[in-house]
């Protein structure tokens, strides 16, 4: 029963991370596409100014300090009950903190 319980969750840890990556790439593609596009364009010549682009869609609102500390404190507990490995906690407490 722990090694099954071991591996949901590190599956779900896994899933998490890949998503996160997964979407902030096609964020950044985004970007890349539309200032490619941006630069392809010619400006007309008489016309007015251009309005500037528009910005990209907000970025998921920042975890607020105490869901952080939430986030790590169960990373703990599923680093001492040998769910995760010491590498495991490591890069997703970065993740963490860097969110």
């Amino acid at each position: 029963m722990p090694g099954l319980l071991r591996g949901v969750a590190r599956t779900a840890v896994v899933a998490g991370t890949a998503t996160a990556v997964s979407n902030r790439v096609s964020r950044r593609q985004a970007g890349r596409w539309a200032q490619q596009e941006a630069a392809a364009q010619p400006a007309p010549p008489a016309a007015p100014p251009a309005a500037p682009p528009a910005a990209p869609p907000p970025a998921a609102p920042a975890a607020s300090m105490d869901e952080k500390l939430d986030q790590l404190k169960e990373l703990a507990t599923l680093k001492e009950q040998g769910v995760l490995t010491e590498e495991e906690f490591a890069a997703q407490k970065a993740r963490v903190l860097a969110g």
